[in-house]
């Protein structure tokens, strides 16, 4: 059950980046469901792998490798995906951005809940 909350969360969070974010289009919550599931595919997967071979250089850089790596599957989900699109790397990094603080402010309503 909480994997589909979460899931359910993740879609909300990228359909509010792609409205706050120019240059992001999404083309309904279906598609923002479906683009949030690729997304945490792509980083649980090749971005995982690309953390491990870029460890020394992402530790040099604190931690910034890893959020170029995030928005580079947000590219890479961009171009398997037709309903859901990107203009470029700046775009995308910004609704990395605001896609992790909108799952912040949920994951804050989410653990008052439980109090």
């Amino acid at each position: 059950m909480k994997l589909i909350i979460e899931i359910l969360l993740m879609g909300l969070a990228v359909l509010i980046g792609a409205y706050l974010v120019p240059g992001v289009v999404v083309n309904g919550y279906g598609t923002a469901i479906v683009a949030a599931i690729l997304i945490a595919l792509a980083n649980a997967t090749i971005g995982t792998i690309l953390r491990i071979f870029t460890f020394p250089i992402n530790f040099l850089t604190l931690g910034i490798v890893s959020f170029i790596i995030t928005v580079l599957m947000i590219m890479l989900v961009d171009n398997v995906m037709s309903g859901f699109n990107t203009t470029g790397f700046w775009a995308s990094a910004i609704l990395a951005v605001v896609v992790a603080l909108i799952k912040s402010i949920f994951s804050l309503f989410l653990s008052s809940d439980k109090d």
